[in-house]
This record gives C-alpha cells, sequence and structure tokens, in this order.
C-alpha cells in the first residue's frame, strides 16, 4: 500500500513553509482577536470609547480617562461641599479608588499640603513643582503637568473659609495601562504557542513520514538478519525511502530465491548423488558377479565365457553413459557446454541416426524407421555431437519403458514453413498426462519404482531440453497411456541471406 507522495525534498521545503507561515499565520489571527478584546476593555477601563488603537499616541488623554470620573467626583465634592475635603475618612475613600488606577491624592491649602495619598519618598519633588503652581481664583479651573515619572491632573477651588485649596490626582506614569502590557504579553504567549503546536504538528508530521518507515525498515533487516526472509515490507511510500523499502524488498525477494534454489540444488543434488549411486551399483554388483563366475570357473565354454564377457561389456557401457551424464549435468549446471556449431544437412544427418541405431535395436526386438517430408538439402544450424545425445536420450528412454515384444520407434522429420519439426515416437506403454508437464524436470520420475528398476538418473530429458534450448529450438512432449509417447523438437532453417 502506497502513501505519502510528496518526495522528502518536498516534504523539507513544505515544513520550512510551515514553519515560517503557521507561527505568523497563528500570531496574526491571535492578535486581531486578542487585540480587539484588550482594546475593548481599555476604552472601557480608560473611558476613550470609540479611540482605538489610536488613544496610545496621547498619554495625557489615555491618563485622563483612567481618573476622568474620580476627578468629576472630586470636583463635585469641592464645588458644593469643599469641607469634605478636609475630612479625612473621605479623602482616605477617594485615594483608596485612585490607587486601583495607579494614582494617588494630594489636597493643598494655601500651598500646604493637608493630605497626602503616597508615603514615596519622590513626592517631595512634586511638593516643590505645586509650590510654584499659580491659583485661580475660577472654580473648577485644572490644568495638566508631567513631572518626572508622574503626570498630575491639578484643579483649583476655594474652601468654605474662602482658602485657596487645591486637589491634585496623581498618576504613575511607569505603570500606566497594564492592560497594553497584557496586550504585549499575550502577544507573546500566542508566538509561543504557535510555535509549540507548529513543533509538534510537524514532529508527528516527520516522524509518520520518515522515521516510522526508517523504523519499519530497522525491524525489517533485524528479521533478515535472524534469516526471516518472509517478513515484508507492506505500506512503502512514494518517495526516497519508499525507493529505498523498494530495493530492500527486491533485495529480499532475491535472497529469498537464492535460499529456496539453493535449498532446491542441495536437494537435487542429493538426489542425483542417490540416483547415480544406486543406477552405478547396480553394473558393478553384475560385473563383479560375472567376474567371480569367470574366476571360480563357472564360465567353463567358449559360448559362457563369450557371454560373461559381452554381460561385463555392457555393463561398463552403462556406468560410462551415467558417468558422462553426470559430467554432462555439471557443465549444465555452470553453463560450460562446449558447443561447436556447423552447417548441418537435416535428411542426411538424421537418417545416418536412425542407420546407426537400428542395428542395436534390432537385437533388442525394436523397428525403427526413418520418413523426411522436407527437401533434402535443407541445412540447420547444429552442434552435431550435442543433437546427437538428444537423439539418442530420447530413444534410450524409448527402449528402457516400450514393454513390448515388439517395438517400434519412428524418425519423422516434418517441414514447418521457416522451421523444421522432428517427431520422434515409439508405441510404448506412454506417460500418464499429470506427469506429462514434468517430465523434463531435473530428477522428475513418473513412477519411482519402475524407474528405479530401470535405472537411469533422472536428468536425462533435462538435459535434452538444454541442449534444444540453446540451438535456439523448442521441445514438448504427447503421449497416451497404453499407446505410446512422441517428442516434438522444432528448430528454425538456415536460409543464405543474399546481398
Amino acid at each position: 500500500m502506497k502513501k505519502n507522495t510528496l518526495k522528502i525534498r518536498t516534504r523539507l521545503v513544505v515544513a520550512f513553509l510551515i514553519v515560517i507561515c503557521t507561527p505568523l499565520f497563528l500570531i496574526g489571527v491571535g492578535s486581531i482577536i486578542f487585540t480587539n478584546y484588550q482594546l475593548n476593555a481599555i476604552e472601557d477601563y480608560y473611558n476613550i470609547d470609540g479611540e482605538g488603537i489610536g488613544a496610545f499616541s496621547n498619554t495625557t488623554k489615555l491618563l485622563d480617562g483612567l481618573t476622568q470620573k474620580i476627578h468629576k467626583e472630586i470636583l463635585s465634592l469641592a464645588k458644593y461641599s469643599p469641607e469634605s475635603l478636609e475630612n479625612e475618612v473621605m479623602l482616605e475613600k477617594i485615594n483608596g479608588q485612585l490607587k486601583d488606577k495607579y494614582s494617588f491624592l494630594l489636597v493643598l491649602k494655601d500651598k500646604n499640603v493637608i493630605y497626602n495619598g503616597s508615603t514615596s519618598e519622590d513626592i517631595k519633588g512634586i511638593y516643590e513643582s505645586l509650590k510654584n503652581f499659580a491659583y485661580t481664583n475660577t472654580d473648577g479651573d485644572s490644568g495638566y503637568y508631567i513631572t518626572g515619572k508622574y503626570l498630575i491632573k491639578q484643579s483649583d477651588f476655594t474652601f468654605s473659609d474662602n482658602s485657596s485649596g487645591m486637589f491634585c490626582i496623581v498618576t504613575t506614569i511607569e505603570k500606566m495601562v497594564p492592560e497594553v502590557q497584557n496586550l504585549l504579553g499575550g502577544i507573546v504567549l500566542l508566538v509561543i504557542v504557535g510555535m509549540v503546536i507548529t513543533a509538534v504538528v510537524m514532529t508527528t508530521w516527520i516522524y509518520k513520514s520518515i522515521f516510522a518507515p526508517l523504523k519499519q525498515l530497522k525491524k525489517a533487516t533485524h528479521e533478515i538478519r535472524e534469516g526471516n526472509l518472509d517478513y515484508s515490507l507492506n505500506e512503502i511510500s512514494d518517495d526516497e525511502i519508499g525507493d529505498l523499502c523498494k530495493d530492500f524488498e527486491d533485495m529480499r525477494q532475491r535472497l529469498k530465491e537464492t535460499a529456496e534454489e539453493r535449498l532446491q540444488y542441495d536437494r537435487e543434488n542429493k538426489e542425483l548423488i542417490s540416483n547415480i549411486s544406486h543406477d552405478l551399483k547396480t553394473p558393478i554388483t553384475a560385473i563383479k558377479g560375472y567376474v567371480e563366475g569367470i574366476m571360480d570357473g563357472v564360465a567353463d565354454t567358449p559360448e559362457k565365457m563369450d557371454r560373461y564377457i559381452k554381460t561385463i561389456y555392457n555393463k561398463t557401457i552403462e556406468m560410462n553413459r551415467l558417468i558422462e551424464e553426470l559430467t554432462f549435468y555439471s557443465k549444465i549446471d555452470t553453463n560450460r557446454i562446449p558447443y561447436t556449431f556447423d552447417k548441418v544437412n537435416v535428411d542426411r544427418y538424421f537418417s545416418d541416426c536412425a542407420e546407426e541405431l537400428a542395428l542395436d535395436l534390432e537385437e533388442k526386438n525394436i523397428d525403427i524407421r526413418y520418413k523426411n517430408d522436407v527437401d533434402k538439402s535443407t541445412i540447420f544450424i547444429a552442434d552435431v555431437e550435442q543433437i546427437k545425445k538428444v537423439v539418442n536420450n530420447i530413444i534410450g528412454n524409448s527402449v528402457k519403458y516400450i514393454g513390448k515384444d515388439r517395438g517400434l520407434i519412428q524418425i519423422h522429420i516434418i517441414d514447418a514453413g521457416d522451421f523444421i519439426q522432428i517427431e520422434i515416437s515409439d508405441n510404448g506403454k506412454g506417460i500418464a498426462q499429470k506427469d506429462l508437464p514434468y517430465i523434463f524436470d531435473r530428477f522428475y520420475r513418473s513412477d519411482t519404482s519402475r524407474n528405479s528398476m530401470q535405472g537411469g538418473s533422472g536428468i536425462g530429458l533435462s538435459i535434452v531440453k538444454k541442449i534444444v534450448e540453446d540451438h535456439g529450438g523448442r521441445i514438448w512432449a504427447l503421449s497416451k497411456e497404453d499407446e505410446g509417447t512422441t517428442m516434438c523438437m522444432v528448430f528454425r532453417k538456415y536460409q543464405e541471406v543474399k546481398l
């Protein structure tokens, strides 16, 4: 199953853009929402409705709004009940309200401070400044002054005894606008939250898209190291790591195939050794018996001696054939079959083969017939020795399993256009349909018990197939039980190229 279609390089670019853009987006959206909320709170707190963020450009107006309501209340007291501004309890109450606004109250009478709402020593400088303030005779006159780190809102009034009075609301500039500080703090917090969220998202994404496949690849490597070649990578992404996983999976498949081939090769070699050992044991036992008969004088007549010697000779030929098959099999496995290709006349070659085999087959009560349907000048490219091995091997199998008092083997050459088709048929026992697809496999025996009696390494037809295919040909078999078998081979005709 495929997933993560983005390449790692693309993902890194996307990750970089996300790391840059996501915090900015979150900060932007969060700042808008948080700023609007804070500005509404500031407008309510400082009585600057509708001013918005522009109010921060006018500090005096901002601070005036902060204590404006209390200032109006004090003005009302100064106008209608000036004696209350000499009441300690009233002044403490008003000062308590101002403390929440980062301010305090000063009340002067004839330039003498009669109430100080602050305990700070810095206020001494304010006293000196206030001594120089001019009193006016107009009730309610007020002014704004900034001295040091304080903003002073000053108003004149007249006490009940007609003495000059002045009250000042002093606001600490250093502690002004805490909501603005909260706004800045909130923005910083948004930056941190945005970066944390981005980091979590990116870490999760990178882990799932990069580290998770690497972890799976590591597990697969461990499994293969432990010899489990069946462990496969199910989820393969379509990126660089996916390419690595695909190569790893290909390697695993090849290792598995190689291991299976090796096991199969070992089984085949063991079977070959077993077959050859069995097949060699039979003629050796026979030779030993006949030699002992000669040594013990059992062959006491010239006829018996001749029969014993001929039997020994035939058994040595059989042993030699088995050894040649074994040698040829080793050459097949290493692709070192020595071929010498020549132009070969089809009719002349196969008629000679039939003639050479006729005498030997006649002794075994088997007739051989040859028929040619191609032009007598037809040529094909072949190694005469190896093709003869093919013909002898096929006919040798027919002789083994013909199973009749009078056998018949036919060699028929058919014209197939650009090809020649050679059919070698017999009237033997035939091959069962279930076995027919496997007869060219190495060591395959359709009837183990029968083959054991008849002998043979089980590699004869696999050698035949190898040689035919190395000649660019094709071979197959047709058979019916109790009627016989036909081996069909096809080779391309040789044609001169005219320039």
